[in-house]
């Protein structure tokens, strides 16, 4: 199997809410819509990001994981300049980001900090002054 990922997909409450965000917030260009099901947005070179009706998502891929706390995953948004972590972070909180996490220096030498999306999906941005950043910008 080749290394690569081609699809993200989260699963939403609303289409339509995550669109408002992302697009009409964020500012975000979509590939490929079905309002009211599904929403995808490239993300990168050979990337989609999908956002697909949850109840759509479980009768193909089974019941969402129920219950409390902060979602298994973290999507990221790496940014070439430390003052752009500030800058992606205003902009999604004046598009309705939730449960802001304010930058912090990190241990690591980077600069990081997280919004969430209406899904409660958690969004690090970070500036990377390493190698890593090399690989991701």
């Amino acid at each position: 199997m080749e290394q690569r990922i081609s699809l993200i997909t989260l699963a939403v409450r609303d289409v339509a809410v995550s669109r408002a965000f992302y697009v009409d917030g964020l500012g975000w260009t979509p590939a490929f819509e079905e309002p009211g099901e599904v929403l995808m947005i490239q993300a990168g070179e050979h990337l989609l990001l999908s956002f697909w009706a949850r109840d759509d998502f479980e009768q193909e891929v089974g019941a969402v994981r129920q219950g409390a706390g902060v979602a298994p995953i973290t999507l990221a948004h790496n940014v070439p300049h430390r003052e752009d972590v500030n800058a992606v972070l205003a902009t999604a909180a004046a598009a309705g980001a939730g449960t802001p996490h304010a930058p912090q220096d990190r241990e690591w030498g980077g600069y990081t900090g997280y919004f969430t999306d209406p899904d409660g999906y958690s969004w690090e941005v970070a500036w990377n002054p390493g190698a890593i950043a090399q690989i991701v910008l």
